[in-house]
């Protein structure tokens, strides 16, 4: 349960609301002599402001490679390249846009607590097992149910917390 909401925090740092995140690039490979290679093996990546992230690559060499890599992924964003550089300027969501981020937000959230729930119902499962071979007496496998339920409770309300909280702030301005 704990990896879901894991994974749903990092699933939604890959949501641009606006400001500059370096966690938007770690979905993104670069072909580096036939080989993908992740970003962060290929550059530093630092922010030059609350809008602007600096990619500074090891190799200057790879510069049209990481120009490229980010041209072909699905961050719409147009990055600028110096020479010695790539520079990506965050524009502003509009509200259409910070709308739709919303939306999906709230998908991933929704697909976490299925996970949860998943992890419960394989849980429960193992107790009716349990108790049909004579491991656990049906008071044990109450208490042990309750307990599994109290869980799924807290790591849901875990997850209505973490989608607020990337809701707020994609709204805000």
């Amino acid at each position: 349960m704990k990896k879901s909401v894991e994974s749903l925090e990092s699933n939604l740092g890959s949501i641009r609301a606006g400001s500059a995140n370096a966690s938007v690039l770690d979905k993104i490979t670069v072909d580096y002599y036939g080989a993908p290679t992740p970003m962060q093996g290929l550059a530093s990546i630092s922010k030059a402001d609350a809008r602007t992230l600096v990619i500074s690559p090891y190799d200057k060499s790879t510069l049209k490679a990481i120009e490229k890599a980010i041209l072909a992924s699905d961050l719409g964003i147009t990055p600028t390249n110096d020479g010695n550089v790539v520079r990506l300027a965050f524009p502003q969501p509009t509200e259409e846009r910070r709308k739709e981020l919303c939306k999906s937000v709230k998908k991933y959230g929704e697909e976490a607590k299925v996970a949860v729930r998943n992890v419960r119902r394989d849980a429960l499962e193992k107790f009716k097992q349990l108790k049909k071979n004579g491991e656990l007496t049906e008071d044990d496998q109450k208490d042990a149910e309750k307990k599994v339920q109290k869980l799924t409770d807290k790591y849901c309300d875990e997850v209505d917390k973490v989608v607020a909280t990337k809701e707020k702030e994609i709204m805000s301005i």
